[in-house]
């Protein structure tokens, strides 16, 4: 028991180690919220004739309900200048109109009609690569519909990607969650990639083992997009997040990704199907592959559910010295949620029950993995 009990902590000082390692360098430097906020208020949106400029690009299908503020919050942008492009991909809803009646209002909005999804194309690769030709700006930046940008978002994001020379650039906006698997699950994605990322490493290297990153901001210049192979070399995944930054990594460009907790939020999903769906989808291009799974499985169950495990058979056993063990490894196993909870808004139910969170999210990697196997697809948007 002592030694299974040594060997908990020290899966669980593995992530949180890595996550404390970090943490610094994920944030983004800048000025306090209050400071940032006091600003925005005596500041009208402003367009200097030396601004950066930027394409936005939004593909968007079905997205009546969001589009509308998502388009606004791209329109407050301060001290760039933007145009706005939304492709409608076959949508069945009033996204067209909604995105059509903004375009009246304001010359910087363009709404385009998606052609037919081409076989083996995934709809939002398609949608994106459609939108990159489109783009007059040399900078492109490729947002999801149901993201919020903060006015001061996108200039930051220009200038710590000109500071250090990133051809793609991603940032993890603060991730909205109200139903109970949202709160559980979808902070998992800050664990995985601090806890288990060298983020330095990253930084120091273009090798593609190293590529990560959030699909729902991405970051580019032009020229470089177009010399890694654009949307078409990743046409048929549905894990840009991972799959883009490879084929810049791939092509010899720079990636990177921060924090984008106080730059944009985001609703990813409305309901735990959803999550459950979200999470299935595209798992088998990440995690829940043949090569990675068992060592993911090993390393997240040791480290979040194996100093659970081993604290209550200390208790049972009233072993002293493997309940101190078991109570270290179990604060250890949630630290790096507690640090995450803190620093990027998460809630704190994810926190409390995060062993039953890694669980059912290793759960889902192998279900996903014999869906895969099976040749199954979750259906998502209306499309296989």
């Amino acid at each position: 028991m002592i030694f299974w009990s040594c060997v908990a902590l020290g899966l669980a000082l593995l992530p949180s180690l890595m996550f404390l390692r970090n943490l610094p360098r994920f944030r983004l430097p800048n000025r306090s919220r209050a400071v940032i906020d006091a600003a925005e208020d005596n500041l009208s949106p402003r367009h200097r004739s030396d601004a950066a400029e930027v394409s936005v690009l939004i593909p968007a299908r079905n997205e009546a309900d969001s589009i509308a503020a998502c388009v606004q919050s791209v329109l407050a942008s301060r001290d760039v200048k933007v145009e706005v492009w939304v492709l409608d991909d076959d949508s069945d809803d009033a996204t067209a109109a909604v995105v059509l009646e903004m375009a009246t209002a304001d010359k910087r909005v363009r709404c385009m009609s998606g052609q037919p999804l081409p076989p083996q194309w995934n709809g939002k690769q398609h949608a994106c690569w459609q939108l990159a030709s489109s783009a007059n700006y040399p900078r492109l930046l490729f947002l999801d519909a149901d993201v919020r940008l903060q006015p001061h978002a996108i200039k930051t994001l220009v200038d710590w990607q000109d500071a250090n020379q990133i051809a793609l650039l991603s940032a993890f906006p603060q991730q909205e969650t109200e139903t109970f698997l949202e709160k559980l699950l979808i902070p998992m994605m800050h664990y995985i990639l601090l806890g288990f990322l060298p983020i330095a490493r990253m930084r120091a290297s273009t090798s593609p083992a190293y590529a990560a990153g959030c699909g729902q901001l991405f970051m580019t210049l032009k020229t470089d997009y177009d010399a890694a192979g654009t949307h078409q070399a990743i046409h048929a995944s549905r894990h840009d997040g991972v799959k883009l930054p490879r084929i810049y990594r791939q092509s010899g460009l720079m990636t990177d990704v921060v924090d984008g907790t106080g730059l944009a939020r985001c609703r990813m999903y409305r309901d735990g199907g959803q999550v459950i769906r979200g999470l299935l989808k595209n798992a088998d291009e990440g995690i829940a592959n043949p090569r990675l799974i068992g060592v993911f499985t090993f390393l997240i169950l040791g480290a979040s559910v194996l100093p659970v495990v081993m604290l209550s058979i200390a208790i049972v056993k009233q072993s002293p010295l493997g309940i101190g063990i078991g109570v270290i490894a179990v604060l250890m196993a949630h630290l790096p949620r507690a640090l995450a909870a803190f620093y990027f808004r998460q809630p704190l139910v994810g926190v409390l029950l995060h062993s039953v969170a890694a669980a059912l999210f290793i759960g889902l990697q192998w279900t996903a993995l014999a869906m895969a196997m099976l040749g199954k697809k979750v259906r998502w948007r209306g499309r296989n």
